[in-house]
């Protein structure tokens, strides 16, 4: 199955943090595109990566052609059409930035959208950016949606502070736009909160089609009380309905696979073959023919909250 997340790649500041420097990636069978980019190195506020860097918020970069973004020929030439950073702060400090991105074409249905709330400026979380490829009506309904905390996926992540699943977004008690995604076939959601280090809150959401999904299957795993391990929290998989049940029990230590390696060093983790990958989570995704893991880092105030994988 097609994805609309069709690479991802991790940049990280060099020893003397002068630039952004590639460490790993997930490209499938984009070789050149791959060869293309990690030898590749970005000043702040240069690129795409660099950008992010500078704006301390997640960019959407919804055209190549004529915009900053430094690798079009070679983006072009692999059928990308649209990026997304996301950078990792821990307080001010950035760790990593993130780069989604997607392949653009009349068959790709899904989104990917940036809301924000800036403290004492409105009670509500709004949409300032969004990325919905030919879901034009879609787009027009969500730019006009306001969420109080609780409420819709943003709502939600932003009164909670961690990552949350939306498995059924059309049948929720707390529906996400609803006229908007039957239209669409949008059926799940993803919402990440950003760290920014800043008062404005930053949330992410990623909505899911059923013929391109974000990816195959999400996790959700975060720290259990005792801080002996990351614990299974919430999850969705076109494979397997219950992973809950898949997982009871589990329990990741520090350092194993992507997700350990994620939660001690507390940057993003990529796993190109997961045939190779120690732990639960990857011996039950191998096991539904899932092939590669990407984990994203969710730090808030400096803190680890939790670990989100996504599996292709």
């Amino acid at each position: 199955m097609k994805t609309l997340i069709r690479v991802t790649e991790i940049w990280v500041p060099n020893p003397a943090r002068t630039h952004l420097v590639f460490l790993d990636g997930l490209y499938g069978d984009l070789a050149d595109f791959k060869g293309a980019s990690q030898t590749m190195a970005f000043a702040f506020d240069e690129g795409l990566p660099g950008k992010a860097w500078a704006a301390r918020r997640p960019i959407l970069l919804k055209q190549f052609a004529g915009s900053y973004f430094l690798r079009t020929e070679a983006a072009l030439a692999a059928g990308l059409t649209a990026a997304v950073a996301l950078p990792v702060f821990a307080g001010d400090y950035l760790l990593a930035v993130i780069v989604f991105f997607i392949g653009d074409d009349a068959d790709n249905v899904g989104a990917i959208e940036l809301w924000s709330n800036r403290r004492g400026d409105s009670p509500e979380i709004g949409m300032v950016d969004g990325y919905y490829g030919s879901a034009e009506t879609f787009e027009w309904t969500a730019r006009h949606t306001r969420f109080r905390p609780g409420f819709g996926l943003p709502g939600i992540v932003w009164e909670t502070g961690m990552p949350r699943i939306e498995r059924d977004l059309l049948n929720s008690k707390r529906p996400l736009r609803r006229d908007g995604e039957v239209r669409i076939g949008v059926s799940r959601g993803l919402g990440i909160p950003c760290s920014t280090g800043s008062d404005e809150t930053l949330v992410m959401t990623f909505l899911s089609a059923l013929g391109t999904p974000i990816a195959r299957r999400f996790e959700i795993w975060a720290p259990n009380p005792e801080g002996s391990g990351l614990a299974f929290v919430q999850g969705e998989c076109d494979q397997v309905p219950a992973l809950a049940d898949c997982h009871a029990g589990a329990l990741i230590p520090s350092g194993e696979g992507a997700l350990g390696d994620a939660w001690r060093k507390g940057l993003p983790a990529g796993r190109a073959s997961l045939g190779f990958e120690s732990g639960a989570a990857a011996r039950a995704a191998t096991g539904v023919g899932l092939t590669a893991t990407f984990v994203v880092p969710v730090i808030q105030e400096g803190r680890f909250r939790a670990a989100v994988a996504w599996y292709f």
